[in-house]
């Protein structure tokens, strides 16, 4: 009788012991946790999180390499209702292969050629980043009265320099002196914060089944895009 009861209360602790594990395995039910019992600095998943969040940055932008004034950020998707003029500037390099710069290009050609500069603004560096770069009073002056302006007489005056040419000209793209490409400084130029710059980039047409060139004086960088600040010459 003794042996038949202590088999019993055996299999009684066994059938009690799997039953919380068959319970969690079932298809469909979550696993259960004894929160008493749950130290969360031992758990892995918990523990891999927290060594993330620690690790020291390792990308090409990692804030070692960063000057003083420049706010690194995450640029994030874009969009199209915020001024990105208004964000923050970062290291990100542009590149002339980005969707933003591609679009541009192509809206500058043809606002060369219809002789309509204004629609060629989305190209031109941002006022409210201009703002946050120039260490000079009245940085939105200078930028629409002297900058936008010089801008669009050159628009004006390659129009006329290709003359007939736009009739069928068509956009091929967009040729980069990569060695040419250096990060400005804060304090160089009167600046507050630092940008990519690159001089003597060549907008690539064709016309009449050849190719040519038009020289830009000088593409800036904001936020990892090329921005025109200077279309023909400094002004």
């Amino acid at each position: 009788m003794t042996r038949q009861r202590s088999r019993a209360c055996t299999n009684v602790a066994l059938a009690l012991a799997i039953w919380p594990l068959s319970v969690a395995c079932q298809p469909g039910s979550p696993p259960s946790y004894d929160a008493a019992g749950f130290d969360p600095a031992r758990s892995p998943l918990v523990s891999a999180t927290v060594a993330s969040a620690t690790r020291p940055p390792t990308s090409a932008n990692d804030a070692a390499t960063l000057d003083s004034s420049t706010v690194l950020t995450d640029a994030g998707p874009p969009n199209s209702g915020e001024d990105p003029g208004a964000l923050p500037q970062t290291r990100d390099t542009p590149s002339i292969e980005s969707e933003p710069f591609k679009r541009n290009a192509k809206v500058l050609f043809d606002a060369i050629c219809a002789d309509a500069p204004d629609t060629a603004l989305p190209f031109f560096f941002p006022a409210k980043a201009y703002d946050q770069v120039k260490d000079i009073p009245e940085p939105n002056s200078d930028w629409k009265g002297r900058l936008v302006r010089a801008f669009k007489r050159d628009i004006h005056k390659l129009h006329r320099q290709l003359g007939k040419k736009c009739d069928d000209a068509r956009y091929v793209g967009w040729k980069v002196p990569e060695k040419s490409v250096r990060w400005v400084k804060p304090n160089e130029e009167l600046n507050k914060l630092g940008y990519y710059r690159v001089l003597h980039s060549q907008l690539r047409i064709e016309s009449g089944g050849k190719e040519e060139s038009l020289d830009v004086t000088s593409l800036i960088s904001w936020r990892g895009e090329w921005y025109v600040v200077h279309l023909l010459g400094f002004k």
